[in-house]
């Protein structure tokens, strides 16, 4: 056996012992450490780790990602929101900070449909029904204008201490998907199509491709002209290099958005030449040392404009130091989508390189332990940083190793 194909066994084993360990009566923990708020069932954290569950096909978890969406269902708002997070041993409710969590009733909404399509445990559909129709009401009110695009507050999504609001694009994928989940699941029920929510989520579709790439060519779809044509004025060198990470009346921000652009590939909303670029892209601001995916790129630095803002927004202490967190820091649970999104385009060589990055960050040493499954590693430094044991990190790693077995991350898909 290579040095390797150790560490991929040692670390698939080291990972799965993780995921258990946050497998509680009541969901998934985003880790079993006591630090902050993590030892809690989040929605985000919750679906992502239940969705490398479901590939591992092992019972107990599957399972714990049915009460990771009972517990986030029995504590939804009474306008329909899906709790940020809840603590069910104090029983305490959070549905974010200073702005809620958009994206937690979206991965909610994904995670529902890819635990019935995956199990087919129609019992627990019709449970949930009631719940995701109130999601899907809030989330159409969450368009405000109607014109197709939901708009995120500042601090609205995972990327809750960084800077960028409005038409955000990881949203409006997950709001792609959402919408795929709502038609697949209504077809079931009903047995036939909706056909207005079909043409709702295929103009998203048109939304998305028109609005958030850039190449100079006048797209068919624009959301509002004048800002759309002053964002492609203001970055002639993005023109074909990837997703444009968002836009609000104020602009477009420009700043490479990884999670976004892996998710507009899962999501088949790239065309292959586009996914291409985003490789490419990410091939360039990647370490080669430890090939992880960074949240965003650029770093913002303090002589930066946007650092003013950056440093006043956190909840308990500022992560976003340069190459840190959010800024420039890499993350081994993003790069476990892009290994799933890799794997499903037939790069299984690059696949695997990542996937030993990811391990090598989980295996990194904190509070003198090994296999630390930090949340996040350092830009520059390749250290360790933010809180250990952390479940996402964990499921990245079953994700990517069972993506490389030839299984999807997503079940529902736009052939359905």
């Amino acid at each position: 056996m290579t040095e390797s194909s150790d560490m991929r066994k040692e670390g698939l084993e080291r990972a799965m012992e993780l995921v258990r360990q946050c497998a509680t009566d009541d969901g998934f923990l985003a880790s079993p450490t006591q630090r902050d708020n993590y030892r809690r069932v989040w929605a985000r954290d919750g679906v992502i780790i239940g969705l490398a569950a479901l590939m591992t096909g092992e019972e107990s978890l599957v399972t714990t990602m049915r009460q990771t969406l009972g517990t986030l269902a029995r504590h939804q708002g009474p306008h329909g929101e899906i709790p940020s997070n809840v603590d069910t041993s104090t029983q305490r409710i959070s549905y974010g900070g200073t702005t809620g969590r958009v994206d937690a009733d979206l991965w909610f909404v994904i995670g529902c449909a890819e635990y019935w399509h995956a199990s087919g445990d129609d019992t627990f559909l019709a449970e949930i029904l009631p719940s995701l129709e109130r999601v899907r009401f809030l989330l159409g009110a969450w368009e405000f204008n109607d014109r197709g695009l939901i708009y995120v507050p500042q601090t609205g999504d995972w990327a809750d201490e960084y800077v960028q609001s409005g038409y955000i694009l990881y949203d409006q994928l997950l709001y792609l998907q959402a919408l795929r989940s709502f038609c697949r699941i209504h077809a079931h029920v009903h047995g036939s199509a909706d056909h207005q929510l079909q043409d709702r989520t295929t103009r998203l579709l048109h939304l998305i491709r028109s609005n958030f790439w850039f190449n100079g060519n006048e797209p068919a779809d624009i959301y509002h002209e004048v800002l759309y044509e002053k964002g492609r004025k203001a970055a002639p060198h993005r023109d074909d290099q990837y997703w444009m990470p968002f836009f609000s009346p104020t602009g477009y921000g420009y700043r490479f958005d990884a999670f976004a652009n892996v998710l507009a590939n899962l999501f088949r909303v790239a065309k292959d030449w586009q996914g291409d670029q985003v490789d490419g892209y990410i091939a360039k601001i990647t370490p080669e040392a430890m090939p992880l995916l960074p949240a965003f790129h650029p770093i913002i630095e303090p002589v930066d404009r946007d650092w003013e803002s950056l440093q006043v927004m956190f909840s308990y202490t500022f992560k976003n130091k340069p190459y840190e967190f959010h800024n420039g820091g890499l993350w081994p649970m993003l790069t476990g989508f892009y290994v799933a999104d890799l794997a499903s385009r037939g790069h299984t060589v690059k696949a695997r390189l990542h996937l030993d990055a990811i391990h090598a960050a989980n295996a990194l040493r904190m509070e003198d332990e090994p296999w630390s499954f930090p949340e996040f590693v350092h830009g520059r430094k390749l250290t360790p940083g933010g809180t250990r044991c952390q479940g996402w990190s964990a499921a990245a790693a079953v994700t990517a190793h069972h993506a490389l077995q030839g299984q999807p991350l997503f079940r529902i898909d736009d052939d359905e």
